[in-house]
């Protein structure tokens, strides 16, 4: 019996996401997970969940690629890949090279560029603190009082910013509160924490080519789009569910398999 599908399983320190295609290389199913501390389980739970949207078994799927951090805690995976790559493949399904990908996780940040030919040019990945990540966000919303989901439309609605100074995610908590302190409109803080994780993807590397933006933190604040068309003549690109993209590279590299 021919099997016409394929999954892809992104194991990521925050979210875990799964993908299955089918031959015409079409979404048929797809689940984001939190990955906890047990990332084996993550992974299983996102694919059970993708599989049952799909309508499909275990039996049906020719093969499973796994990517990301937790990329070698998914047993049922036939390989696995690294994210780079993954990110790569799932972008250049929707747009053709050269691109540059930022990547805007829970963690870290990544940007990848893609030459005219698909492949990689160059790769640059914030290790230092967590500055400007989803984690970051996370903890702004934390000292805000704010449910994380509001954060987009709060900054969306600013008429104005709060310009933050400080670049470590600590110090900017301290100054969130001493800005809240003198009174500044909290929608407007919040944009200014947005314009911070802006300004740390322009330290990280020259936007060039069409940029490509993925990540769990694009897909919930797409707002964060719209102030990076400020700071560059380059054409800004979200794919399709920006937050599944290394998944659907995984599930894509499985169906070429």
């Amino acid at each position: 019996m021919t099997k016409d599908f394929a999954g892809g399983v992104d194991v990521g320190s925050c979210s875990t996401k799964a993908v299955i295609v089918d031959r015409e290389l079409r979404l048929m199913g797809s689940r984001v997970v939190y990955s906890g501390t047990d990332f084996e389980a993550a992974a299983a739970q996102a694919w059970d969940e993708a599989l049952h949207e799909a309508g499909l078994s275990n039996g049906d799927v020719a093969s499973v690629i796994s990517t990301g951090y937790g990329r070698k805690s998914v047993p049922f995976a036939s390989s696995n890949r690294t994210e780079i790559s993954c990110h790569g493949r799932g972008c250049l399904h929707f747009y053709p090279g050269p691109i540059t990908i930022v990547d805007i996780g829970g963690q870290d940040n990544k940007i990848i560029k893609i030459n005219a030919s698909g492949q990689r040019a160059s790769f640059k990945m914030n290790r230092k603190c967590a500055a400007g990540t989803g984690a970051f966000l996370e903890e702004m919303a934390l000292r805000l009082r704010l449910p994380i989901e509001e954060l987009d439309s709060l900054a969306r609605s600013a008429d104005g910013e709060v310009t933050l100074g400080s670049y470590c995610t600590v110090f900017s908590a301290t100054e969130v509160l001493e800005k809240i302190k003198a009174g500044h409109p909290v929608d407007r803080i919040v944009r200014g924490l947005f314009r911070s994780v802006i300004k740390r993807i322009l330290e990280m590397d020259t936007l060039t080519d069409t940029v490509v933006l993925t990540g769990g933190v694009i897909e919930h604040n797409p707002f964060l789009a719209e102030l990076l068309k400020e700071h560059t003549t380059a054409p800004i690109r979200i794919p399709p569910h920006p937050q599944i993209t290394g998944a659907l590279g995984a599930a894509l590299y499985a169906m070429e398999n």
